[in-house]
């Protein structure tokens, strides 16, 4: 099976992993490349493609390797994986790069449920003094005079907005936000399929037809066309045999005749899994069971959503207290009805200065219940600072700060 690599991933990562190992007159190269957009997209598969192209060595780390109950040991393993890539790109000859997949899981902030822990903040200055100083990576406990091999690092990640904002500055971290274009999309998916002969016309058709879904999308549609060739070998097998026939079996693999990839059937077994997907949407049962989720106002979407979306409730500019301004009143409006998410965030002085916010909440729709909400916050934080921020896709689309502290106004 040959893959598709996407034109522009090639480009930004050949560009990206050369540049550092070249050493270019007055020119600070960034070390790392953050790829973030949606879920699903290929984004680490992709690197994948293009290391293998480019036939150079790779060490992974993934977003579970970011937290330990013993403080340092994550920063101190990417100091360690980065070491490993330097000695290979002497022992093999070749360029090699450090790639650290899921990043925003392990590192990022997301709400005020994520533990902001003493390995999270090091994680961040670990790869900033890396970024900084990439030919002098030391080890806890030992010092090599040598400098260390410069090599690039690659981040991947849904939401790099949830980062320790000075990480991601320009000169340290280059940022690329993936989103594959119609023919992206038709070039991988005509990659899954290949080996199955499904034909050019269709596999078009197939991608029009699902525009909003990921890439994973159509990897798993093409393995859910086999479940009826599965279903069958459990039933001539027998439930109570199939173990034995299928691990440790003295019997060849079981065969399976070529499915049914018509582009009608892979319309309908595509639609079962939207439907799957919406039922999954629909129900957010934690919502209903975690009162602590349900009372700080994540909990506004209702069960069973309306055909078309309602528009945003105004409210009438008078809240019960004359904390709120018309023209706070009016932002919570405007973001509302422009359709967008409203979130509530807070921050002590001394976070700050680190932009370090913490979400109070977040609504969908409602103005009445986002207004009595902002009250409440400006009650219980007057000491702190308050922002508003509009989501759309998630992605942040503006922030306003409305409440500062009294002893900061006249700064």
């Amino acid at each position: 099976m040959s893959y598709y690599i996407a034109p522009r991933f090639l480009d930004k990562l050949a560009v990206h992993i050369t540049k550092n190992y070249l050493a270019l007159p007055n020119v600070k190269a960034p070390l790392i490349l953050g790829i973030h957009g949606r879920k699903g997209e290929g984004k680490s598969f992709q690197c994948d493609l293009v290391f293998e192209r480019m036939g150079l060595e790779a060490v992974y780390m993934s977003a579970g390797e970011l937290e330990s109950p013993d403080a340092g040991d994550p920063g101190r393993l990417i100091r360690l994986r980065y070491r490993e890539a330097g000695e290979l790109v002497k022992v093999r000859g070749k360029m090699a790069v450090l790639l650290i997949n899921d990043f925003d899981a392990g590192a990022g902030r997301v709400d005020q449920f994520t533990q902001y822990t003493v390995n999270t903040q090091l994680v961040h200055g670990t790869l900033m003094n890396i970024a900084d100083n990439p030919t002098n990576v030391q080890l806890p406990g030992s010092y090599d005079a040598e400098p260390t091999q410069r090599i690039p690092i690659i981040l991947t990640g849904n939401d790099f907005s949830t980062l320790y904002a000075p990480l991601t500055r320009d000169g340290r971290m280059d940022k690329f936000f993936w989103e594959p274009d119609r023919d992206d999309r038709v070039g991988i998916v005509s990659g899954i399929f290949e080996i199955d002969q499904v034909a050019q016309r269709d596999i078009e058709q197939l991608v029009d037809h699902f525009p909003d879904q990921s890439i994973d999308f159509f990897g798993a549609l093409r393995s859910r066309l086999y479940d009826e060739q599965i279903r069958r070998l459990i039933d001539d097998v027998g439930l109570d045999r199939i173990s034995q026939r299928v691990v440790n079996s003295t019997e060849k693999p079981p065969e399976f005749r070529r499915p049914d990839f018509s582009l009608p059937h892979l319309l309908e077994v595509g639609a079962a899994m939207v439907r799957e997907q919406k039922r999954l949407q629909e129900l957010r049962l934690v919502e209903e069971y975690n009162q602590t989720i349900k009372n700080r106002g994540l909990g506004e979407i209702k069960m069973t959503p309306d055909p078309e979306p309602e528009p945003a409730r105004s409210y009438s500019g008078k809240p019960s207290s004359t904390r709120l301004t018309s023209e706070i009143v009016g932002e919570v409006n405007r973001i509302l009805g422009q359709g967008q998410r409203l979130g509530i965030e807070v921050v002590d002085d001394r976070r700050f200065k680190m932009n370090s916010w913490s979400c109070y909440g977040m609504f969908e729709g409602d103005g009445a219940a986002a207004i009595a909400a902002l009250e409440t916050c400006l009650n219980e934080h007057q000491k702190d600072y308050i922002r508003l921020v509009g989501i759309r896709d998630r992605q942040r689309v503006t922030e306003t700060i409305v409440h500062r502290p009294a002893y900061n106004h006249a700064g």
